[in-house]
């Protein structure tokens, strides 16, 4: 509230002035909060400067979430500790902060899932993803692959699976990873029969279940796997150097198929 400090203003005017109600100001009068302390020559009751001065304390406070009574203790009694009220206060705003923040979150989380496409109930994600949520990756994937076919086709078949199939996704990828992580710790040679035939096996799965990865988009995927942290941690935390093994891996494979297709 601001330009309140000239004297004798009209109830209607203080209303205009401060952004509050000429019915509030009636009401804050008949509890005794704040009344008009002077009087204009025709005897109506007009608000001075130390009552615009006690009302932007009261508005100030109202802000603050206050209640009416807590207000009048806090600006009528000299002895009031107004500092504890005001670290009290804060407490409370910074914990309603929190729990704002969380139902945004939850909100973002909802629209973010609905975007997805993946029908489950909350149980079923939290069976199927445990901590990991697809939702988080979901608007940077459609601004770097919106626009592709592979990326179209992927979200028109996750919108159809169920949980059994997400369970069957993950178990199989879960076996792929695992397989390429012990041929990794059997010291195999990144190019190795074994390793090009389990980096096959990884690119038939994402055709599989997403879209048709071709050589050339399994070689840019397994990059990802190197270059994000998010990924090379997620591979990393399985067998330390498993993301490089893998994109080395499916970068042999890649090769070994456009050899066979040249002779």
């Amino acid at each position: 509230m601001s330009n309140l400090g000239t004297a004798g203003h009209t109830v209607g005017r203080v209303a205009d002035l401060s952004g509050v109600t000429v019915r509030t100001l009636h009401h804050y009068d008949e509890i005794g909060l704040l009344s008009p302390g002077g009087r204009s020559a025709a005897g109506y009751r007009i608000y001075e400067d130390p009552d615009l001065a006690r009302l932007q304390r009261i508005l100030f406070y109202r802000e603050l979430g206050f209640t009416l009574d807590e207000i009048s203790t806090i600006v009528d009694d000299p002895h009031t500790d107004a500092f504890g009220h005001l670290r009290r206060q804060r407490k409370l705003l910074t914990e309603r902060m929190e729990r704002l923040s969380a139902m945004v979150d939850a909100i973002d989380y909802e629209m973010e899932a609905r975007t997805m496409d993946i029908p489950l109930t909350p149980e079923e994600r939290l069976e199927v993803f445990g901590e990991f949520r697809p939702e988080d990756y979901a608007e940077e994937a459609e601004q770097r692959w919106g626009e592709t076919e592979a990326y179209k086709e992927s979200q028109r078949r996750v919108s159809k699976y169920k949980k059994e199939d997400w369970q069957q996704l993950k178990a199989e990828e879960k076996e792929l990873r695992a397989r390429l992580a012990a041929a990794l710790e059997a010291g195999l040679a990144p190019d190795s029969e074994e390793a090009m035939d389990a980096a096959e096996a990884h690119r038939r799965h994402i055709s599989r279940w997403f879209y048709e990865c071709t050589y050339e988009i399994h070689r840019g995927l397994t990059e990802m796997y190197v270059s994000d942290e998010r990924f090379r941690s997620h591979y990393d935390a399985q067998t330390p150097g498993l993301a490089s093994f893998i994109r080395k891996a499916a970068h042999a494979n890649a090769d070994r198929a456009e050899e066979g297709d040249s002779q």
